[in-house]
């Protein structure tokens, strides 16, 4: 079983809304922070947004206020709100789990996974906004 894997990309006008889940193995649902990441066309990964265990949440400055991280522990889903879509939130989402033994990735907004190293990552999955 794949440990994280993400669905409910798409295309949808400016405005609109989608809303995206990452479900993840036993293992790969992690007690340290889990984050999405987005890399859009010929820019670089970028994490969105965070949420630690204790249900905390940041934002990216260009998301906050129009996305929402949340997680169902029972169900070891991940979601990712996402409203007001513009143009330039059209990139390929990642869903990614930090571990003591990961990816290190820099910090560009003050998340709240402060380990930054993301050991477990989804495929990705598309979201396209048009205008």
């Amino acid at each position: 079983q794949a440990p994280l894997v993400e669905s409910g990309g798409g295309s949808v006008q400016a405005g609109g809304s989608l809303r995206l889940s990452c479900a993840a193995s036993a293992y790969a649902y992690s007690s340290f922070c889990m984050a999405w990441f987005r890399q859009g066309p010929g820019k670089e990964r970028e994490e969105v947004a965070g949420i630690d265990e204790n249900g905390r949440t940041s934002y990216a400055d260009s998301v906050k206020g129009r996305f929402t991280i949340s997680k169902d522990n029972a169900k070891k889903i991940l979601y990712l709100e996402m409203t007001q879509l513009k143009e330039e939130d059209t990139a390929i989402y990642y869903c990614a789990t930090e571990g003591e033994e990961g990816l290190p990735i820099g910090d560009p907004y003050g998340s709240v996974c402060r380990l930054r190293l993301f050991v477990y990552w989804g495929q990705g999955t598309q979201v396209t906004v048009s205008s």
